[in-house]
């Protein structure tokens, strides 16, 4: 297993979190990883209509940004959402965000 560059908890901008928050794809995926926990990028892959040269900007800018963390493992890429780190960070913010997704 190794892990793909991303900023550590103390790197993570304010700024840069809230630009990759603002695309419904990026959204749908936190979604879906809030629920889960950890998945495959191919597997969230199967359930986004997006194209996946798209949908691997869309998981670059949520690692870069520092809202996930994606692992490899063999051939596989698997992504999850760093809730602790964000809260630690910026307090109530990921909760503000996906409980708007979580009713509608």
């Amino acid at each position: 297993m190794r892990e793909l560059m991303q900023p550590s908890k103390d790197e993570i901008k304010l700024v840069e979190v809230l630009h990759a928050l603002a695309d419904p794809v990026r959204l749908t995926i936190l979604g879906r990883l809030a629920d889960s926990g950890r998945e495959s990028c191919s597997g969230i892959s199967e359930t986004i209509d997006v194209h996946q040269t798209t949908m691997s900007h869309h998981y670059r800018v949520l690692r870069e940004a520092g809202l996930t963390w994606t692992t490899v493992e063999g051939r596989s890429r698997y992504v999850s959402l760093r809730r602790e780190d964000l809260n630690e960070r910026f307090p109530g913010l990921l909760d503000a965000v996906l409980t708007p997704l979580r009713a509608g």
